[in-house]
């Protein structure tokens, strides 16, 4: 028997999963598809704390060790996935993160997750195939943009969304389905 896909969706801070976010969607969408998908309400999204949300993406990585393993990371997830690089004992297939803020942008409630600083090499290890960003040019939580911050680093280019803001419903991303293609490799 071949290898499943797995996909793991990690939301950002004071999202509770509303039915109308493009992550829930996305969700939904891969499971019609018939793949392995988790879309955990992470603790405390209100109030996160670094040590709980590692301790969960650990232990959901660990859950999909034998599968083919996409995560998608939106917002705070995407500095988790940053801050976690280092200590992950395994490496995933697909990374696609959307909307990674700028540390400082962090409001207050998320202050554990800001980064001392950037390891490009460790977030890099961490992905066996594609890794992607996703940002735009008028998100209030990355005032400079993505591409300076994370993707130059990495060596890879951001894929740019005009007037996009932080990627949510309010700005129109419920379905989604650039996002869907990336994770099926269309």
């Amino acid at each position: 028997m071949g290898m499943r896909e797995a996909f793991l969706i990690l939301h950002g801070i004071e999202n509770h999963r509303p039915p109308q976010h493009w992550q829930y969607w996305l969700a939904e969408q891969l499971r019609e598809r018939g793949h392995t998908v988790a879309y955990p309400g992470l603790p405390e999204p209100d109030a996160p704390v670094y040590r709980d949300w590692e301790d969960v993406l650990h232990t959901l990585l660990a859950a999909t060790a034998d599968d083919r393993q996409t995560v998608v990371c939106h917002s705070l997830a995407c500095l988790l996935w940053f801050r976690a690089a280092g200590e992950l004992e395994r490496s995933v297939d697909q990374l696609l993160l959307v909307a990674p803020p700028a540390s400082e942008c962090v409001p207050g409630p998320g202050a554990s997750f800001r980064l001392e600083q950037f390891d490009a090499a460790s977030v890099r290890a961490t992905v066996t195939g594609k890794l992607a960003i996703v940002c735009s040019d008028n998100d209030p939580y990355n005032p400079h943009g993505a591409q300076r911050l994370y993707a130059d680093a990495l060596g890879v280019r951001v894929e740019l969304i005009p007037n996009a803001g932080h990627v949510t419903p309010v700005e129109g991303f419920g379905p989604w389905p650039w996002a869907l293609a990336w994770c099926l490799g269309h």
